[in-house]
């Protein structure tokens, strides 16, 4: 009788065992590999922290234009704090911004976007 038990015990010990170490091993590989990564310039327009739990460094940059044409904006996430107090002080500067894209990330905890900036480099007007 308690060798079925143990057995259906091992049974459902495995069968919630093998998705979480497989959520796990994805969200790293997410985290871990770069998709992407590239520079963008212009106006940080919006910064600010975000999340109830996880919290993050969420921002907006306003791509420079050509004049006439609708400003395009670009979304991204910082998780370093000595990089969110340059982008801080850079705000209504003319910056550089490096970022790397990570694609597939499970949750927003991680970040509300798929770039990460990683430096940001004020630029001469």
């Amino acid at each position: 009788m308690f060798g079925n038990l143990k057995g259906l015990l091992k049974y459902v010990i495995w069968a919630i065992l093998i998705p979480i170490v497989l959520f796990v091993l994805y969200t790293w590989a997410t985290l871990r590999f770069v998709y992407s990564s590239g520079e963008r310039a212009g106006y940080v327009q919006k910064f600010s922290l975000k999340g109830y739990v996880c919290k993050t460094w969420e921002g907006e940059l306003v791509l420079v234009s050509m004049p006439g044409t609708q400003a395009e904006k670009f979304f991204f996430t910082v998780k370093e704090d000595d990089v969110a107090k340059k982008i801080n002080d850079s705000l209504g500067k003319r910056v550089k911004i490096n970022y790397e894209e990570h694609q597939g990330i499970p949750s927003s905890c991680f970040g509300e976007s798929a770039y990460f900036v990683h430096d940001v480099q004020f630029l001469e007007k």
